[in-house]
């Protein structure tokens, strides 16, 4: 079972490859195109998103007469997943730091001598550049979210207190929705799925398997037959 810690590591590996995959070719519908002929319904999160990729990709359509390379068109269900993710850990990031991270150390009065104002000033400058200290302001990524999150999941010592009880639950829950989302988009996790037409032989239950790079099996609970594709199946 993999860990809260494993999820948010999982992010911050995956992420070059969902920037990768953005103009590239991903399995985007489960159960896969191949078998779709014995579903009796795509699952809802997939028509919404497929209708909302259908808008964006009309919008994003040139007319015939206009002059120019057209640009290299990305993947729709990538990007947003991208920005769902990266916009959910750093919000999560955002109001944990709020919780648990201690303001930095201020500068010395002028008033210090010169010399324990230097020193004063070096820890406080040290202190507002802790490489485990969340910032509020300026490039904030999903990896580094996820990476911040993981380390105080883990205990590294920084600029925080411990995580309470709550904090640890409402982490381990959005880490493992954004990992599972980034891995259904990649394709690279395994996934099972019932399908809604019966077999066509004992009319028993159809399970789908597949998912990490393996090819796709139908199989019967009830008969045991088992499908690769469609033509297959007849």
């Amino acid at each position: 079972m993999t860990t809260t810690a494993g999820h948010l590591q999982s992010i911050a590996q995956l992420w070059p490859d969902l920037q990768d995959a953005l103009g590239g070719r991903t399995q985007s519908t489960w159960p896969p195109v191949t078998l779709h002929a014995y579903l009796a319904a795509l699952d809802a999160e997939e028509i919404e998103a497929a209708h909302h990729r259908a808008a964006a990709l009309r919008q994003l359509e040139r007319s015939p007469d206009q002059i120019g390379v057209r640009p290299v068109p990305i993947r729709l269900a990538v990007h947003d997943t991208m920005r769902m993710v990266e916009t959910v850990l750093v919000q999560l990031a955002d109001q944990i730091a709020a919780n648990i991270q201690r303001s930095p150390l201020t500068d010395a009065p002028r008033s210090w001598p010169a010399a324990d104002r230097a020193r004063r000033d070096a820890l406080a400058r040290a202190d507002r550049e802790h490489p485990h200290r969340w910032r509020y302001t300026g490039t904030r990524t999903a990896p580094q979210a996820a990476l911040w999150l993981w380390a105080r999941v883990e205990q590294i010592p920084g600029p925080c207190r411990p995580l309470t009880a709550q904090h640890q639950q409402r982490i381990a829950t959005i880490a493992q929705g954004a990992a599972d989302r980034i891995e259904r988009v990649l394709d690279t996790g395994t996934r099972t799925a019932v399908l809604d037409a019966p077999c066509p032989d004992c009319s028993g239950r159809l399970t789908v398997t597949g998912g990490a790079g393996t090819t796709p099996i139908a199989h019967c609970t009830s008969c045991g037959r088992t499908w690769t594709t469609p033509t297959a199946a007849a």
